[in-house]
């Protein structure tokens, strides 16, 4: 198992191609609905608040998984 280096932003750290692969399959998962949510859009028989109020929490799960996957860690300010 290869380890990939964090991203180039604070608090991230080395990650496993594991964690990696776990990562962009969930991407994959994401881009299907999204998809399926964009199409939807064009749609004049459904609510588009519902529809984008769905879409961000759709979007805030994704990024909360992703981020219990990676654990990105707090940083150090200057101030401490």
């Amino acid at each position: 198992m290869s380890t990939h280096s964090g991203l180039p932003v604070a608090g991230y750290k080395p990650q496993s191609s594991d964690r990696v692969n776990v990562v962009n399959a969930n991407k994959q998962v994401e881009e299907v609905v999204l998809r399926q949510l964009d199409a939807m859009k064009d749609d004049p028989s459904i609510d588009q608040r519902w529809l984008a109020i769905g879409r961000t929490q759709i979007e805030q799960g994704f990024m909360a998984v992703n981020r219990a996957v990676f654990q990105p860690g707090r940083i150090k300010l200057a101030t401490d």
